[in-house]
């Protein structure tokens, strides 16, 4: 078992990699990772999905916090994108979070790559995501993106355990924030779905409490791995963003999400 978390190790620091640059929080990194690994060398084809859902939150509301913080010192973050919207993701996260443990296995990992295959669609059709222009002012979230908008980005990144970066960086990108602004914000948006998916995941699984290694559906030493290679790696990314060209920072953005769409499905 040493070689599954050497590699959960190396992955990790990918999945710092993607906090800073995209506020990913590393859902879409590990999703697919410890659903491989569950599924090939600890119990196949018993709720792979569920406990790869549920470990990425774990992972995510630490990874989401630290870089959040990070992110605040150095000044990157705007009040009036943040808040309330968080308030109305934390809504929508609680319904998503239970939602989940009431899917199937199977469900789950297509939903997942079902919402993927949305995101890039939208995200290379729809004009203002690839590129803004120079000239154009950020513009302020309207009322139903904060409220509505909020509880729909809350269930959806909940239940399928990506947090809400995916959503809330085109959101925001169309209001006319740069790709280092846009992705900064998601870190703490995504904050409200990791918190309140790791505590329902761990709640939704007493049987496994029994198991060495294991909370509820979240894999601890998978976790553990994990933050081991991100938590180090968000620290001496957090000033890269900024340095990243801003067509490129979204090209960069749109290619993984295709990468992961493709580990998922395969």
């Amino acid at each position: 078992m040493q070689t599954p978390y050497l590699l959960l190790l190396l992955f990790g620091c990918l999945t710092g990699i993607t906090t800073v640059l995209f506020g990913f929080g590393g859902g879409f990194v590990t999703v697919p990772l410890v659903y491989g690994l569950w599924n090939t060398t600890a119990h196949p084809g018993t709720d792979a999905m569920h406990v790869a859902v549920a470990t990425s939150t774990a992972v995510m509301a630490v990874n989401s916090a630290f870089a959040t913080l990070t992110q605040w010192r150095q000044g990157r973050l705007s009040r009036e994108y943040i808040w309330p919207m968080a308030a109305f993701v934390l809504l929508g996260a609680v319904a998503g979070s239970f939602a989940a443990t009431r899917i199937s296995d199977t469900a789950l990992r297509v939903l997942f790559a079902a919402y993927l295959l949305a995101t890039i669609a939208d995200s290379l059709l729809r004009k203002g995501f690839l590129s803004t222009p120079r000239t154009q002012e950020p513009r302020p979230l309207g009322r139903p993106a904060r409220t509505l908008g909020g509880v729909g980005i809350g269930s959806v990144a909940a239940c399928l355990g990506v947090g809400g970066s995916v959503m809330t960086v085109p959101l925001l990108r169309r209001r006319g924030l740069p790709m280092a602004e846009a992705t900064a914000m998601a870190n703490p948006l995504s904050l409200p779905v990791a918190v309140v998916g790791t505590t329902v995941y761990t709640l939704a699984a007493p049987t496994l409490h029994a198991q060495t290694g294991r909370l509820g559906y979240i894999d601890l030493l998978a976790c553990a791995a994990l933050l081991a290679g991100s938590l180090p790696t968000i620290a001496l990314a957090r000033r890269a963003a900024a340095r990243v060209p801003d067509r490129a920072h979204s090209i960069a953005y749109v290619t993984l999400l295709v990468i992961v769409t493709l580990v998922i499905v395969v």
